[in-house]
C-alpha cells in the first residue's frame, strides 16, 4: 500500500530499515506489528521492519532518540528528557490510555479517597543509578511517574505535597543501557519498589500502574486506596503515559516522509480494528505488557480499545505540556526548550488521508 502524495527526498539514502520501539502498554504500534501489516507494508520496498526491544545494542535509543530511523511510542519522560537534552525529535502524534494508575494501601489503612492521604507517608522511589550521566535524571522513571501520581490525587481534594511526608525507597530499576526499557518482567515489577515497604510498614501508600502493577500487588498483599483513572478530570491523571506521545526523529520527516505517513497509516488502521476486537487485543496484551490475562483485564479497562487513535488536539498538547513543566519543576529536565516549535501535525494528517484513500479502494 504505497503512496505517492509525499515522497521521500531525491537526495536521501535508501531507507534500509524502521526502527520503533514501544513502551510494554497498549499501542496500535504495537498491535500494528503483531498483527503483521507493518511488516507487510514495506515488504514491496524491500525495508525491513525491526523494533528496539529485540535488539539490545540499540535498546539505548528508546532513551536519547538519536537513531534517525527511529519511530517511538513510549512514555513523555523519556520523550521530554530526550528533547530537552538536545535530540532531534519532533512530536507527530499523542494517545491517552487509562492503565490502572492506583494508590496502593494497606487492606486496614483506612486509606480509600484522596483526602485520606493527608499527614501520610508516601513511598518516593530515588534518583535511578544510571551509566550515561546525562540520561540519570530522565531515566527516574519510577520517580516522575509517582511524584505526578500523588500530585494528581492530593491536588484533587486541595491538598499539596506540604500536606504528605514522602520518604525515598531504593530504586529498583535495572540498568536501561543493559536491558532496553523494562525489558524484563522483573524490570516491569521492580518499578514498585515500595511495596516491600508498604507491606512492612515503612511507608503508607505507594503510586503504581499498569497491568504488571496488579500482579505486583496482589504479591504484595496490597489492596487500591485510590483509584486515579477514577477521578473525574483528566488532568489528574496526567502522566507518564497520559499522554503518550509518538516521536520521530527529524531525518524521518525530512527524508522518508512517504514512509513515515505509510507507517502511521498503520498504526490508525489498527487502532480501526481495535475498537472491534476486544478479546483478541486481550490476548495480544497478555505479550505487550508481560501481564497475566487477568491483570490485562483489570488494568485495561472502559473500553480503552476503542481509544488506541493518537492526535495531536489542543486539549492533548495542553496536557502534555501540563506534564512537560512540572518535571521541570522537579528537575528531570536538563535544560528548557519550545514545546511548540517541537510539534509537527503533518505526517499524521498525511496518514489519516491515507487510510482514507485506502478504505476508498477497498485496501483497509
Amino acid at each position: 500500500m504505497s503512496t505517492s502524495a509525499a515522497r521521500s527526498t531525491d537526495n536521501s539514502p535508501a531507507l534500509e530499515t524502521i526502527w520503533f520501539t514501544r513502551c510494554p502498554v497498549p499501542t496500535a504500534t504495537g498491535l500494528a506489528y503483531k498483527l503483521g501489516w507493518l511488516t507487510d507494508e514495506f515488504a514491496q520496498d524491500g525495508i525491513a521492519v525491526e523494533t528496539l526491544q529485540d535488539n539490545r545494542q540499540l535498546g539505548r535509543h528508546h532513551y536519547d532518540h538519536k537513531l534517525p530511523q527511529l519511530i517511538r511510542e513510549g512514555g513523555n519522560i523519556l520523550a521530554l528528557a530526550a528533547r530537552a537534552q538536545g535530540s532531534e525529535s519532533r512530536l507527530v502524534g499523542l494517545t491517552w490510555i487509562d492503565e490502572w494508575q492506583t494508590i496502593l494501601v494497606r487492606p486496614d489503612s483506612g486509606i480509600t479517597k484522596p483526602e485520606h492521604l493527608k499527614g501520610k507517608r508516601l513511598a518516593l522511589p530515588d534518583w535511578t543509578n544510571h551509566e550515561l550521566p546525562d540520561h540519570l535524571r530522565g531515566s527516574s522513571i519510577a520517580r516522575g511517574m509517582s511524584l505526578q501520581g500523588y500530585r494528581g490525587a492530593l491536588h484533587s481534594v486541595g491538598l499539596t505535597f506540604d500536606d504528605v511526608e514522602l520518604v525515598e525507597v531504593p530504586s529498583n530499576r535495572r540498568n536501561p543501557t543493559r536491558d532496553g526499557e523494562e525489558n524484563t518482567n522483573d524490570g516491569l515489577r521492580n518499578l514498585w519498589s515500595g511495596l516491600d515497604y508498604l507491606a512492612s510498614g515503612k511507608v503508607d501508600a505507594v503510586y503504581v500502574k499498569g497491568a504488571s502493577a496488579v500482579d505486583a500487588a496482589k504479591a504484595a498483599g496490597a489492596v487500591v486506596g485510590i483509584d486515579l483513572d477514577a477521578l473525574d478530570d483528566p488532568k489528574y491523571r496526567v502522566n507518564n503515559g497520559t499522554p503518550r506521545p509518538i516521536t520521530v526523529h527529524k531525518d524521518l520527516i525530512e527524508n522518508h516522509f512517504d514512509e513515515l505517513v505509510r507507517f502511521l497509516a498503520q498504526t490508525l488502521r489498527a487502532a480501526d480494528w481495535a475498537a472491534d476486537n476486544q478479546q483478541k487485543v486481550h490476548e495480544i496484551l497478555q505479550g505487550e505488557t508481560r501481564g497475566s490475562s487477568t491483570s490485562v483485564v483489570e488494568a485495561y479497562r472502559n473500553d480503552f480499545h476503542k481509544k488506541l487513535h493518537p492526535d495531536l488536539s489542543a486539549q492533548r498538547l495542553s496536557w502534555f505540556e501540563s506534564q512537560k513543566k512540572a518535571l521541570w519543576l522537579h528537575g528531570f529536565l536538563e535544560h528548557d526548550f519550545d514545546f511548540e516549535s517541537w510539534v509537527d501535525h503533518r505526517p499524521l494528517a498525511a496518514a489519516h488521508a491515507l487510510l482514507a484513500e485506502w478504505k476508498k479502494q477497498g485496501k483497509a
